[in-house]
């Protein structure tokens, strides 16, 4: 089957991240093992979810690792023109959700399974599709403690995230907090009898606002992203029940997504700081109120360097001699960090179509992913 044929099943399966992605990873099971690939299947019973890891060629050497993502991001509330889980293909487009977050690249990797099947390579090729990425690299955490315990470990991995197809060394770490704020309710004739709990998330969020700026004009700064210094954004707030009504509970999220040499952790003991200090002349006469930072998910970053092995080996098989580094995660930090894998990030498309309404990967992107596996092929057919 070609690269395209495979995208348009792809974008078929509905795999929005609140929902099963069993039917894709079931289809991909399939053509995997038609081509010959020792397939394991990783569940999460409870979800009714699963990564994929697969080998062609020998089983007893490292090899490369291909690692991509399965789950989607929704569509609701998107003025799709067309079909969102549809391929439509226009002016050298190939439209669909997912089609270049990141279901082309995963659709190029099973095509070259497929003609993998007709060789005898001399190094493996190693597949690994997850779920729940999009929602902090969840689900390849299963996938990275299965390879942990395994005998062998690729010596690389490529992450077909969209890059345009250039070679990405880095991304910044992430982590995902909520503030719970609690204070004291009344009646809003009578609120300054009241706490409200809204002004104290308010406080909060301020402070956040104001400790970007601080990072901004003093932190350190990596040139090679486009905002090349740490960042602190809050993206949910909730409270309050009705306005004649001093809440007494509100809440925010928020994300620190940081530098390579910035630590979270720190940046977390002045939020909290800044909390304890807010709390401290009040607590006399509301000792209820209280302010909680809770982590609920953190990916590490990614930064490999730019004269390691795996930089030069993916340069070659695209014919290019720079490298980016890139906003968005990727589970790629993870293989790094936990696994010690060499990890860059190389994939057809561009992030600037991620998420959005009438999603494409144009197919000469696609053409370019085929061709830099093709090469990868003729190395693993050689040896490494």
């Amino acid at each position: 089957m070609k690269t395209k044929d495979i995208l348009r099943d792809l974008i078929a399966f509905e795999t929005v991240s609140s929902q099963s992605n069993r039917s894709l990873i079931d289809y991909c099971a399939d053509l995997l093992k038609s081509a010959g690939a020792d397939v394991a299947i990783i569940t999460d019973p409870i979800e009714n979810k699963a990564n994929l890891y697969a080998t062609i060629g020998p089983s007893d050497l490292s090899g490369v690792l291909l690692s991509g993502h399965t789950d989607v991001v929704p569509v609701e509330g998107q003025a799709w023109t067309v079909p969102a889980f549809k391929m439509t293909e226009a002016d050298g487009k190939l439209f669909g959700r997912g089609t270049t977050d990141m279901k082309g690249f995963v659709a190029s990797v099973l095509s070259t399974a497929l003609k993998a099947s007709n060789i005898s390579l001399k190094t493996p090729l190693h597949i690994g599709l997850s779920y729940d990425e999009e929602i902090g690299c969840i689900g390849v955490r299963s996938m990275i403690d299965m390879l942990a315990d395994a005998p062998f470990r690729p010596a690389m991995c490529i992450v077909g995230e969209p890059t345009l197809m250039a070679v990405a060394t880095g991304h910044k770490g992430k982590s995902a907090y909520q503030v719970n704020c609690t204070g004291r309710e009344g009646h809003s004739a009578l609120s300054p009898n009241a706490l409200n709990a809204i002004h104290l998330a308010c406080d909060m969020i301020s402070f956040i606002r104001d400790l970007q700026k601080e990072i901004e004009s003093t932190s350190i700064r990596d040139d090679d992203y486009d905002i090349p210094y740490t960042t602190l954004h809050v993206g949910k707030i909730e409270g309050g029940v009705a306005l004649n009504i001093v809440p007494n509970q509100a809440g925010f999220s928020f994300e620190i997504r940081n530098l390579i040499g910035d630590d979270p952790g720190a940046l977390l003991d002045k939020i909290n700081q800044h909390a304890e200090a807010l709390l401290e002349p009040i607590r006399t006469e509301y000792p209820e109120a209280k302010i909680e930072v809770t982590l609920t998910n953190s990916y590490p970053p990614l930064n490999t360097s730019k004269d390691a092995e795996v930089v030069s080996f993916v340069k070659s098989l695209i014919g290019s001699n720079a490298t980016i580094k890139v906003a968005f995660g990727t589970e790629g930090g993870l293989f790094s960090s936990q696994l010690g894998i060499p990890t860059v990030i190389c994939g057809p498309g561009s992030m600037e179509q991620g998420h959005k309404p009438d999603e494409y990967v144009s197919v000469e992107q696609l053409d370019k992913c085929d061709a830099m596996l093709d090469a990868l092929l003729h190395r693993l057919l050689i040896g490494l």
